[in-house]
């Protein structure tokens, strides 16, 4: 079965899309290993504050983008889906961002037989401050829809927020031969979610006949 050229084009721009990123998710990556060198011993109150500041924060930056992404390449001007941008808006930030930096650091805990800390739910265990903070993100794009804000700096958000989630496990101890598995992990729980949330699941809802060019990591969003 042969797809539609709208079909094949959006195929393309997500493959060219997931090959961008992947320098700056290394990057990113290779600076968590390095932020887990110097804090991998600190508290587990603390550990768990800063991810519960990082993850909200990249929920908000994350539900901006791609409320942003959806309102731009459907024309959708007159804001006539509102429904579909908030749940467009919600469920591609707080889904994607909880598979990003809760459920899948937390598989690579489990396998790497890390102390089990439980996996942390922003939207359930911080709901009063996660899910806020998602609407603001979707309101804000409503008004501005302007995806002004630097690829580069959600990714490393997204590594750093995941990165907390496994410090949290570490408890003040660390299996040095662990580090690049814990690189991997952090790789993947940052390269395909948030490409999915900021390209992929736009791109899904979109029906319109517009020209969509793609935003990629070398250019701001």
């Amino acid at each position: 079965m042969t797809l539609p050229d709208k079909e094949v084009k959006k195929t393309k721009i997500i493959i060219k899309e997931l090959r961008k990123h992947i320098p700056f998710t290394a990057i990113g990556a290779f600076i968590g290993i390095f932020i887990m060198a110097i804090f991998y011993n600190i508290p587990f109150n603390i550990s768990y504050n800063i991810f519960y500041t990082l993850h909200p924060l990249h929920v908000f930056l994350s539900a901006f983008t791609t409320t942003a992404m959806y309102i731009l390449y459907t024309n959708n001007k007159k804001r006539q889906k509102i429904w579909a941008m908030i749940l467009i808006g919600y469920f591609g930030s707080v889904g994607i961002a909880t598979l990003s930096d809760s459920i899948i650091p937390y598989l690579g805990e489990v396998l790497l037989s890390m102390p089990d800390r439980g996996i942390h739910i922003g939207f359930i265990e911080k709901w009063w401050l996660v899910n806020p903070l998602a609407f603001l993100g979707i309101v804000i794009a409503y008004f501005k829809p302007t995806t002004k804000i630097p690829h580069a700096g959600h990714v490393l958000l997204s590594t750093w927020a995941s990165l907390f989630h496994i410090i949290m496990a570490l408890g003040g101890a660390i299996n040095w031969g662990f580090t690049a598995v814990i690189f991997i992990f952090l790789f993947i729980a940052v390269w395909v979610p948030c490409c999915t949330s900021d390209i992929v699941f736009p791109l899904l809802f979109i029906r319109e006949r517009n020209s969509y060019k793609g935003h990629g990591c070398n250019r701001k969003i």
